[in-house]
C-alpha cells in the first residue's frame, strides 16, 4: 500500500480490518521500514497485535480495545514520524518478512 498520515492511520488501520477476512491482517511500518507493528484478525471480534521496534510485544485484544492499543503503540513506536506506510498480509506467516531496504 501507500503512505499514509500518522493522523489518520489509527481510523484507517479500523475500516480495512473491519472489511479483512479471518487470518489476514495488515502491517504498519514506519518510513524507513525499522520499527512498526503487525494486527492478525484472529476472528470476528478478537486481533493478535505484535509490536517490533524499541519494544518487541505480542499480545491479544478485543475489538473494543484495538484503537486504544493502536494509537499508543504508534506513539511509542512512531514518536517523529508523519507519515508509516500499511501492507496487507494474507497469511501470519507473512508477519516480519522482509521489505524492499532503502
Amino acid at each position: 500500500m501507500a503512505l499514509v498520515n500518522i493522523e489518520s492511520a489509527p481510523r484507517r488501520i479500523l475500516q480495512i480490518l473491519k472489511k479483512q477476512p479471518v487470518n489476514t491482517g495488515l502491517e504498519v511500518l514506519t518510513y524507513k521500514r525499522n520499527r512498526g507493528l503487525a494486527i492478525i484478525k484472529e476472528a470476528d471480534d478478537f486481533f493478535w497485535v505484535r509490536e517490533r521496534g524499541y519494544f518487541e510485544e505480542e499480545k491479544r485484544v478485543g475489538e473494543s480495545d484495538l484503537p486504544k492499543v493502536i494509537k499508543s503503540i504508534l506513539k511509542r513506536e512512531c514518536p517523529r514520524s508523519r507519515k508509516v506506510r500499511i501492507y496487507s498480509l494474507s497469511s501470519p506467516d507473512e508477519v516480519g518478512s522482509p521489505r524492499k531496504k532503502l
